[in-house]
């Protein structure tokens, strides 16, 4: 199992700076969320050979590897035209990871939850043109249900996912998206189990429950927009011990998979960068405590 870092907190320092940060902080795997010079969201890839040259060279340097990417584009959106344009972009990317050597690719729906029909046929078209390049290319895409999105929920997304029956498509589970995934009712073990041998990526942070009264106020009352976050373990609602125990149960940090190898734990901490020098390191620490018993 790998332990990654979603550096999307510390962009700011640079390419060079933010791989010798999570050097710094114990982690062995970045977990590549989009960046305004590599892999913007929304947008055509921007990963220059200079960019490239210094990523690799500060890889080398620190001996951290790269797990995993994140991306964001329309690929599911209502409108053809944009949906043609993330096509792109995603055909792009895979050649920036395969040139890079990173074989998982960590992804979102970004449809429109008014338009949810029209929306996961755009998602089944792209994936019509993208799965025999991830295929061809030997690239595990992992799909993550997203807050505001066509399809927000765990077992949904499940579904979709199996409906592939590929090795190369595969589930995350994003633990700061619980009480989204079931309706506030927030049954980490249910959902996971649902996932079973699909289940490939875990990213770890805190949230709130957004349906309890008053938990979130949004103002004005009814406005269209989902609210939640990605805060340190323990800032929030998410029944942590249940989520461990039943990884453990799972057998999940003993997987491997035929596309992509090991399953992946990423910390997906944002919003407050002045904890990151001590939540960092807690965090991963906590997962090889409960995961690897170290």
């Amino acid at each position: 199992m790998k332990i990654a870092f979603d550096v999307d907190v510390i962009k700011d320092l640079g390419i060079s700076g933010m791989v010798h940060q999570v050097a710094e902080w114990g982690y062995r795997y970045i977990e590549q969320s989009p960046h305004p010079q590599i892999n913007p969201f929304y947008k055509h890839p921007r990963a220059g050979r200079e960019v490239i040259a210094e990523y690799k060279q500060a890889l080398r340097d620190t001996g951290v590897e790269l797990s995993s990417f994140i991306c964001v584009y329309r690929w599911s959106g209502p409108d053809e035209a944009r949906r043609q344009a993330a096509v792109k972009n995603w055909k792009r990317l895979i050649e920036v990871a395969v040139e890079m050597g990173v074989q998982v690719i960590n992804t979102e729906f970004s449809g429109d939850p008014n338009q949810p029909e029209i929306c996961e046929e755009m998602f089944y078209r792209s994936m019509e043109e993208l799965l025999p390049i991830f295929e061809r290319e030997g690239i595990r895409v992992e799909i993550q249900a997203h807050p505001w999105d066509f399809c927000e929920e765990n077992n949904e997304t499940v579904d979709i996912v199996k409906s592939f029956r590929s090795e190369n498509v595969k589930y995350v589970y994003s633990v700061p998206h619980t009480f989204f995934y079931d309706k506030g009712i927030g049954d980490v073990e249910k959902m996971l189990r649902y996932a079973g041998d699909d289940l490939s990526h875990v990213l770890i942070a805190d949230t709130r429950n957004h349906t309890r009264h008053c938990r979130y106020i949004v103002n004005p009352p009814g406005v269209d927009a989902a609210v939640h976050q990605h805060v340190g373990v323990g800032e929030g609602d998410v029944d942590f011990n249940a989520l461990f125990r039943t990884l453990r149960e799972m057998k999940f940090a003993e997987r491997t998979f035929k596309v992509g190898g090991e399953p992946i734990v990423a910390a997906s901490l944002f919003g407050y960068p002045e904890k990151m020098k001590y939540q960092a390191v807690e965090t991963r620490e906590l997962i090889e405590r409960e995961l690897l018993r170290r």
